[in-house]
């Protein structure tokens, strides 16, 4: 069975940090792209941050860009999200995903982790 656990979220006051980290089992996603989506409470899931399987080459939403840096160990089939100067909109759940590319959009990935929540308060 293919999982993805996401785990690290918390509560933290803004201009804190945190590191999510994403936990893949079931098979290897060595060669996925792999990303970090968020969703706030009635809001559509949002695009964060991807990583190409290569780790080479990384997308950032502009909302998060100079802040969070997104990482991955093949080796240990985990993928890292280190938010840093986090503010109030922040706040939201926190999901992994695995698919065949970088992708800003939903649709380009075909697993997904339960979530993790980060609260950030002002």
């Amino acid at each position: 069975q293919v999982q993805l656990v996401e785990s690290g979220g918390g509560l933290v006051q803004a201009g804190g940090s945190l590191r999510l980290s994403c936990a893949a089992s079931g098979r290897t996603f060595s060669r996925d792209a792999m990303a970090w989506f968020r969703q706030a409470p009635g809001k559509e899931r949002e695009f964060v941050a991807g990583i190409t399987w290569t780790g080479h080459s990384t997308l950032y939403a502009d909302s998060v860009k100079g802040r969070f840096t997104i990482s991955r160990d093949n080796a240990k089939n985990i993928v890292s999200l280190q938010m840093n100067s986090l503010k109030p909109e922040d706040t939201a759940v926190y999901y992994c995903a695995a698919g065949m590319s970088v992708d800003s959009r939903v649709i380009g990935y075909n697993y997904w982790g339960q979530g993790t929540q980060v609260t950030v308060s002002s």
